[in-house]
């Protein structure tokens, strides 16, 4: 049979909305029950239906899930599920989607809520970290792309808001889920392997005549991660104009997500005018492995070709085996208390209170092996390597000399590399009359033999709102919704380090049998052969290394340390209206916020001094007083906004929305911590002085400072949307959208005089003995090869850059979104079943300083073929972005941009259903095999002449799941 076309979503429109937008009530007269079209579907058809009645009974500019995507789907979080939704693009974290762009803005310009309440994550800055959120406690998620007054949370990208389970409007269940998952990629690392799990619980319940509910949400997961990265310090030409890498960073990475988390809530409804609702929220997170591969400075000969594509031989090849053993740790917990009451017939009031708290450790360990320590060997007991260089990068087709790499009896124990020079404020506990092989005895530049990183987080957020909501008969408006919102943030990060020297020194000594795994890690991938795999952690556990304080001795480690705290009270109003103009139906709403902020940082200024220590010049081990800085601003907005939904013709809306939103500033934008800093590496230190050669191969020299006075950007926004639903679930939409960015975070960079510094009263930060660099083996260094004997001292060049934030920026954005979800039984009877859900989104933006907007892809694609009958169900969706800019953690534990190249991700899932199988013990059952990835997308970053300076081999990655209701 074929279908009219026509249906009635009312009924769906109305349990959707009431059971995703737990903090609102929604009231509607409907229809006698014989003109509703009651439709009970499951599946991707009935969570396409669902979304789409979301849709249409907005009067705002949305996107929406439904259980059925969330709850039914083998997804590990909720991250997988949005980023297939229109306007929508993820951005994958060590493999797994992390984080969310809306509409081309990174998810820290994206508001983020639970039930209407704002959420933290655990990470540096204000975006949620969405994979924390495990898919088995959230029944639905709605994204608002264009804002109304009674939206406290939101960024000028949109606002997400996550829902959990209100056990009175659910369906009573108790259902259990079984995961096995296998990685596509084999570890490289031996003590690693591919295989994870994951099981959770689900419980609803109802007692006490339907008036008390409790829901009970437990999921546990286990999930392997096997990487292999790519990696370059950058690129140069050399006088022949041949394209080589100034180093090499390449690792074999296997790490473990372990994630536990409970979702308690208790609904009590003593009454019909009375509704109480307690929730708990706590998840456990560690992501624990190992990164493993060598990382060292890059000299050639011999070297053929032309431009990027030439071949050659790497010399003096001393490399350096790191291996990094990572532990990073968090707990988020959010508590919170929602009560509704309704005063009379036609006012209502809900008062929302909550406290969330989060913390984290990102440890990460480094020891280093190699041939000797730095300094035993001369040149020609060093290694050489052939190798192919091309647009992808570097390739190693042959090696000589690097044996021991593959011989624990052979691999030291020690730093092959001078890498010490951040320990001139202790050399005295490196002195010694042992002399390396140029002559000169060993000394604190020898003695880094492993560092220590970890970084502590801290953040709570306290909120308490209080909202009336009045139906009235004032012309056309119909409801009026008053109230107050009150939050108060704070958040931490205390960065710190420890050098770590071997026992051996100033000799080195063999890697313990103790430490040893049994397998080598493999990297001939990169042409880099088999290497010894050994614990990182155990030189640290067992006494081995002697460790010291680097928090004293890098500036960048205390300039990255600091507190922020934010008070914020907003006051908003909003009317609903809705009236007849010209025979068409007109509704929609219209109001403001009053925003006041009151924002402080503290942080401190690492500078290191004459006695070589960072803000110690007295010696005693605790910070002077002049490096602690505490700074911030108060201040307000007035943000506007206004909704219109015309409904054409039957099913066929035209939306409007114009708003003034904001995104407070990066919290690692706004510390008042800043540093002037010294790069060691005798690359950087032996440019020549000039600034033509800075401008052109950089500095050992930076100075960084924050600014806790940014004020949040703004956009005033306008947004036009044509939505023609022909189907219960087929519809077509256009979007148009203009974001007008009056305010955005200037990124400064300035060069200026290291010796003479002008925005620092003239300041010299040249410390003989500590910036510069006696050569201890003959050899060129530097970006210009410079030929150095041993003993020959080398200073660097005064200039640098400073980097600092301001406000001011301005820029653009404009887009179009294209959405068609099309169920193909409208085209035959045969086909019915089938459907296709697609989405484009194209943007221009522009800043006036030329600079990218993090998260924008230009173009965004997705598109999901799928087919559902009688419980059997197949779906592959595909989707695509375009370059984008967005940050990472970079060295000493700090924030860096990072552009990612272009990304299709396929996946694609196919699952059975047993409900209407005829087997009463089957019927609570449903099977499914899912695999993510499926093309083995790789991520990479490019520069600027299109070389891959940096790539992340994931593999795909296959799931079996089984759930099973009992009821």
């Amino acid at each position: 049979m074929k279908h009219s076309g026509k249906f009635k979503p009312a009924v769906i429109a109305l349990s959707i909305t009431a059971a995703l937008n737990s903090t609102v009530t929604v009231a509607q007269e409907n229809a006698d029950d014989s003109s509703v079209e009651v439709i009970q579907v499951s599946g991707i058809r009935g969570s396409l239906m669902r979304a789409q009645a979301v849709k249409m009974d907005n009067d705002a500019i949305v996107e929406a899930i439904s259980a059925e995507d969330i709850g039914k789907l083998p997804d590990s979080s909720i991250a997988e599920s949005l980023a297939r939704l229109p306007g929508l693009s993820g951005e994958r974290v060590g493999g797994r989607t992390s984080g969310i762009s809306v509409r081309g803005f990174k998810e820290d310009f994206t508001g983020t809520s639970l039930n209407g309440r704002e959420l933290i994550g655990i990470g540096d800055n204000r975006g949620v970290e969405y994979d924390l959120y495990p898919a088995e406690i959230m029944t639905g998620a709605t994204i608002y792309k264009t804002a109304d007054a009674t939206l406290v949370v939101q960024g000028i990208g949109g606002t997400v808001d996550l829902q959990t389970v209100r056990p009175l409007s659910a369906q009573e269940t108790l259902t259990v889920t079984g995961v096995y998952e296998l990685g596509g990629n084999d570890a490289d690392n031996p003590e690693f392997d591919n295989t994870g799990n994951r099981f959770a619980l689900s419980f609803v319940e109802k007692f006490a005549d339907d008036t008390v509910g409790l829901a009970l949400a437990i999921a546990s997961t286990e999930s392997p991660r096997n990487e292999r990265k790519y990696g370059v310090w950058g690129y140069g030409e050399n006088e022949e104009g041949q394209v080589l890498p100034f180093g090499l960073d390449t690792q074999a990475i296997s790490r473990v997500l372990e994630r536990d988390t409970v979702s308690a809530i208790l609904q009590w409804r003593p009454t019909d005018k009375l509704d109480i609702v307690i929730d708990a929220l706590d998840i456990d997170y560690s992501d624990s492995g190992v990164i493993r591969g060598f990382i060292e400075p890059f000299a050639a000969a011999n070297v053929t070709g032309s431009g990027v594509n030439n071949t050659g031989t790497q010399i003096n090849a001393n490399p350096v085996l790191r291996t990094d053993p990572a532990q990073k740790d968090g707990e988020l917990q959010t508590f919170g208390l929602n009560i509704r009451y309704d005063i009379n017939d036609e006012w209502s009031m809900t008062l929302d209170v909550a406290d969330s708290q989060s913390s984290k450790r990102d440890l990460r360990g480094e020891s280093y092996a190699g041939l000797a320590r730095s300094g035993a060997l001369n040149n020609d007991q060093l290694g050489s390597r052939q190798f192919e260089m091309s647009q992808d990068g570097i390739y190693f087709t042959d090696s000589t000399g690097l044996d021991a790499f593959s011989d624990p009896a052979l691999l030291q124990l020690a730093g092959p590399q001078v890498w010490g020079g951040g320990m001139a404020n202790i050399a005295d506990q490196f002195t010694t009359d042992v002399l390396q092989a140029n002559g000169q005895p060993y000394s604190y530049f020898n003695a880094q033999d492993g560092f220590l990183n970890y970084a502590d987080f801290e953040e709570e957020l306290t909120t308490a709102r209080l909202e009336f909501t009045g139906f009235v008969d004032w012309s056309v408006f119909n409801t009026v919704t008053v109230g107050v919102n009150y939050s108060d943030r704070f958040k931490s990060k205390d960065n710190k380090g420890f050098f770590a020297t071997a026992s051996s020194y100033p000799f080195s000594e063999s890697i313990p049998s103790q430490y040893l795994y049994n397998g080598l890690a493999d990297l001939t991938w990169a042409g880099m052969g088999y290497v010894v795999a050994y614990d990182g952690f155990a030189p640290y556990n067992d006494g081995e290394y002697t460790l010291n304080d680097a928090g004293l001795l890098e500036p960048d480690r205390l300039g990255d340390t600091y507190t922020v705290d934010e008070e914020v009270v907003s006051l908003y109003a909003k009317l609903d209206f809705e009236t007849e103009v010209q025979g068409f139906n007109v509704k929609g709403n219209l109001g403001a916020q009053y925003v006041q902020t009151d924002q402080s940082s503290t942080g401190f200024i690492g500078i290191v001094g004459e006695n070589f220590a960072v803000c110690d010049d007295d010696g005693n081990q605790v910070i002077d007083a002049d490096c602690v800085i505490t700074d911030g601003d108060d201040y307000s907005h007035f943000l506007p906004s206004l909704n219109v939904s015309v409904e054409l013709s039957e099913n066929r809306y035209l939306r409007f929305g114009a708003s003034k939103t904001i995104s407070r500033a990066r919290i690692d934008q706004m510390k008042a911590s800043g540093f002037v800093k010294f790069d060691q590496n005798i690359e950087l230190i032996a440019t020549p002085n000039s600034q033509a050669a800075v401008e052109a191969y950089g500095s050992p020299w930076s100075k960084f400072s924050g600014n806790p006075t940014l004020r949040p950007l703004e956009a005033n926004n306008f947004d036009l949307s044509f939505e023609n639903y022909f189907e219960d679930e087929g519809y077509v939409s256009v979007a148009l959208f203009y974001k007008d960015l009056v305010n955005w975070t200037r990124d400064g960079n300035q060069l200026i005089d290291f010796t003479n510094d002008e925005t620092n009263q003239g300041a010299n930060y040249f410390i003989p003995g500590f910036h510069d660099r006696i050569i201890d083996v003959d050899g060129n260094y530097g970006p210009e090869d410079t030929p150095y004997q041993a003993g020959d001292l080398v200073t660097p060049p005064d200039l640098g850059y400073y980097s600092f934030f301001e406000d001011g920026l301005e820029g653009s954005m404009k887009g179009i979104e294209l959405t068609a979800n099309v169920p193909l039984r409208m085209l035959s009877d045969a086909l019915d079943g089938f459907g296709i859900a697609a989405s484009a989104t194209i943007l221009d933006a522009e800043l006036e300083d030329g600079t990218a907007i993090p998260g924008q892809s230009d173009n965004t694609y997705s598109i999901t073929a799928y087919y559902e009958m009688n419980g059997f169900e197949i779906r592959v969706a595909a989707t695509d972005r375009s370059e984008y800019l967005t940050y990472q953690r970079g060295g000493s534990n700090k924030i860096e941009p990072a552009t990612r190249d272009a990304v299709t991700q396929v996946d694609a899932q196919i699952s059975y259903d047993f409900a209407d199988s005829g087997v009463e013990y089957l019927e609570g059952l449903r099977v499914s095999l899912q695999g993510v990835n499926l093309t083995d997308e790789k991520e990479e970053t490019i520069d600027t002449n299109g070389i891959v300076t940096l790539r992340r081999e994931f593999g795909p990655s296959y799931m079996l799941n089984l759930n099973y209701a009992f009821y």
